[in-house]
């Protein structure tokens, strides 16, 4: 099981394909029109592969494994337009790749699932390819694509490429419902329950379960809110419901290509210089000075456990991409095949964020 592709609905596909671009190194791959239509004929139909007739703009940029999707309306009556109206812009598709289309649908019809695109097929070189849509927890779509080959299992990613696969994809979830939507990953999917965390502060908390794919190549931690003023909550308010909160991409070499995403343009959420001094108390800190003042600067947080103090975890966060404070981007290097998520790392990001919530008025200090 694999993630094949990302899909976002956006208000301009052609400025994001560039922003993607000019801001993360990604290259375009797909326009409408183009001689390449063709390398796609397993995507979904995108409601008329961005034709006039379906209202709808679609561009796809990649990186390596790493597969996004752009979709804008041409006019107000595109299904696109039609999200946007409810929700602003964001992921609307997350797409797998998996051995048996058939029997995941037949599961999923069994706990009462939403099938939205009809069981099909289509010939593509010599495959068949065979693919099918459901409803995810949320109203978040799940296109589901089953092939004899796998386009892209032989991406080399030692490619000089910033960014090499998709490291994990959050879902944020309404209060209550952490454990309905573990069970439905679960039931459905066959995903299984990892790493939990509940994450607090004297200003605010949540409740996290990091959900595994069977084969545990695909990591999807569900986030709730644990009160009324969480981040969590935030992102449910702005966002108009559950959906996904960020996207982590795996990178190989995160100092060197933070600094020239900086150089880029794209703003990091900002970690205090005195995280860095903890650091420095904690055991077996596998870090030389030279190196933890490049991570210092390009504010990286870090982490890893006592008894494998070379399994790193080294992750930084995007400012929000949009104007509303739901979607951002994570950047993660995992050295020495670095497992799981640092809860360190989690509480920081969780005070990085609780302090852009007081600048931005939904969250108070406490007299």
């Amino acid at each position: 099981m694999r993630i094949a592709y990302v899909h976002f609905y956006l208000e301009d596909a052609k400025t994001w394909r560039d922003w993607f671009v000019d801001h993360l190194g990604f290259q375009i791959d797909f326009q409408i029109g183009s001689e390449k239509f063709d390398d796609y004929a397993i995507l979904p139909s995108f409601a008329g592969r961005g034709d006039k007739a379906s209202h709808t703009h679609t561009q796809i940029v990649k990186s390596n494994s790493v597969c996004f999707v752009l979709s804008s309306p041409i006019s107000s009556i595109s299904p696109v337009a039609q999200y946007l109206r409810q929700h602003p812009p964001g992921v609307v598709d997350v797409a797998f790749e998996v051995e048996n289309v058939s029997a995941i649908i037949a599961i999923a019809q069994a706990y009462g699932a939403k099938v939205i695109q009809p069981f099909g097929q289509c010939q593509k070189d010599k495959s068949l390819i065979k693919q099918a849509s459901i409803i995810g927890w949320g109203g978040l779509t799940h296109t589901l694509l089953q092939k004899q080959f796998t386009q892209n299992s032989t991406e080399d990613h030692s490619s000089p490429a910033s960014i090499q696969a998709i490291d994990h994809i959050v879902l944020n979830v309404a209060p209550g419902d952490l454990n309905p939507a573990v069970a439905w990953y679960k039931n459905i999917l066959g995903f299984q329950p990892q790493q939990t965390f509940n994450i607090q502060t004297p200003l605010s908390a949540l409740h996290s379960q990091v959900m595994v794919s069977p084969d545990g190549c695909i990591q999807l931690p569900i986030n709730q809110p644990a009160t009324p003023n969480s981040q969590i909550q935030e992102f449910l308010n702005a966002n108009r419901g559950a959906g996904i909160q960020h996207i982590a991409l795996q990178t190989k070499d995160i100092i060197s290509n933070i600094a020239q995403f900086r150089n880029r343009g794209v703003s990091f959420l900002p970690i205090s210089q005195s995280y860095y001094s903890h650091l420095q108390q904690r055991t077996n800190l596998p870090l030389e000075p030279d190196e933890l003042n490049a991570i210092a600067k390009q504010e990286i947080l870090v982490d890893w456990k006592p008894d494998f103090p070379n399994s790193l975890l080294l992750q930084i966060f995007t400012q929000p991409i949009f104007p509303q404070p739901t979607f951002f981007f994570e950047f993660i290097e995992r050295r020495q095949h670095a497992q799981g998520f640092g809860e360190g790392n989690f509480q920081a990001l969780f005070e990085a964020m609780e302090l852009e919530q007081i600048k931005r008025g939904t969250l108070q200090l406490k007299d």
